[in-house]
């Protein structure tokens, strides 16, 4: 019986992004290996995604992303209004095997309420759960509801109510043949993420600045793609673009470190965002937070570039020091590697990818697509329970 899998992606982005988007990247890949194998996929969205599904349900014509940042109080309709448009698929259709989730906190909250004639549950956990303390501490699943982990290191920092109902660890991956292999590495160094405080664009501007090494900054603020657009948006009463607080982090301890060979160059997508990651003399993370997936990361070795970052979050799990990068404990340790990136082999880079981190090998782990031997005949088939 061919398997069905409702992939609830949320309202942020499209699937796959014009540019920016770590989650719905990974969905984009995950959605084109699991059809490949035969199963049935239904997007829960928004309308501008263009992957090929079986079915596409859409909750906004296009992404939300930009009050992604806003006060909650200005926002949390948007998560539930999503949610709304998924548990009216759920009770129309009657051919849905599984949810796989992907919706902080709201998904799981919304679908652990419904009754045991609908499907079970797993939600891909894309973030550092500490900060949802009271709902990942006190949820319970039911033995319908459960959660994979990304990394290991995930879990390892995951609500012991959490790990509980944890069914494993599936390392996100990429597909190696979409990222263009590149010895020579001119440079310049490049860091591709959202602008906020926990990505730390300023210790990787300031690092820079001080080395006189040039730098790329690649990504929105806030969901603006530009100068240009984010000046536009700011109507100068606070509660403007200028009132967000990524917006309030690039404005106060990034764009003063800008200037000369350090630049803020907006979000990249497509041919331009390939050809800066196989460039770049090393892909830079020095995050400030413990980093759960780090799919950028694995882009960047794809494309045979080095990556210098924190000794953070899944960094360890992805980069082997030395090998394949440097790994710090401190930033003047950060600024002491930069220098030694063309120390790394890029075919050592490429390679740990193909044989630990490709889409292949997350698509033939991913919890949602495990079938269960009690599976029904025929009709609604919620009656299934994802197996421990």
């Amino acid at each position: 019986m061919r398997l069905t899998v409702l992939v609830n992606a949320g309202p942020w982005l499209p699937v796959p992004p014009r540019d920016y988007g770590g989650i719905e990247n990974v969905l984009g890949t995950l959605i084109a290996r699991l059809r490949r194998r035969g199963v049935r996929v239904v997007l829960c969205g928004v309308g501008s995604s263009t992957i090929e599904v079986d079915r596409l349900v859409a909750s906004f014509p296009d992404g939300q992303f930009r009050w992604l940042a806003a006060p909650y109080n200005q926002v949390m309709g948007i998560a539930y209004a999503h949610m709304q448009t998924v548990v009216a698929e759920l009770c129309r259709a009657a051919d849905i095997d599984v949810v796989h989730d992907h919706l902080e906190v709201v998904g799981p909250g919304t679908l652990s309420l419904l009754g045991a004639r609908f499907p079970p549950v797993l939600q891909t956990l894309h973030w550092d759960v500490r900060k949802h303390p009271d709902f990942y501490g006190r949820f319970n699943g039911a033995g319908r509801t459960f959660f994979a982990c990304v990394s290991e290191r995930q879990r390892e920092l995951a609500p012991e109510n959490l790990r509980r109902q944890v069914l494993g660890v599936v390392p996100l991956g990429v597909e190696p043949a979409g990222f263009p292999f590149r010895r020579c590495k001119p440079g310049p160094y490049l860091m591709l993420a959202r602008v906020c405080p926990l990505k730390g664009q300023h210790v990787a501007a300031r690092v820079c600045r001080g080395l006189r090494l040039p730098l790329l900054l690649a990504g929105p603020v806030a969901g603006f793609a530009d100068a240009a657009s984010l000046a536009a948006a700011d109507d100068g009463t606070g509660e403007g673009a200028g009132g967000n607080a990524d917006v309030r982090y690039f404005r106060t301890r990034v764009a003063p470190l800008l200037g000369g060979d350090v630049r803020w160059v907006g979000s990249v997508g497509g041919r331009r965002r390939l050809e800066l990651l196989s460039r770049a003399r090393a892909a830079l993370f020095p995050a400030q937070w413990e980093e759960p997936g780090g799919t950028a990361v694995l882009e960047a070795l794809a494309c045979g570039t080095p990556v210098v970052g924190f000794r953070r979050g899944c960094l360890p799990e992805l980069v082997q020091h030395g090998v394949t990068g440097f790994l710090a404990d401190s930033e003047e340790e950060f600024a002491g590697y930069l220098p030694r990136a063309d120390e790394i082999d890029p075919a050592a880079c490429r390679r740990v990818v193909e044989e630990r981190f490709s889409a292949e090998l997350m698509a033939g782990t991913c919890g949602c697509t495990r079938r269960c031997s009690a599976a029904p005949s025929g009709g609604r088939r919620a009656s299934r329970r994802l197996p421990g």
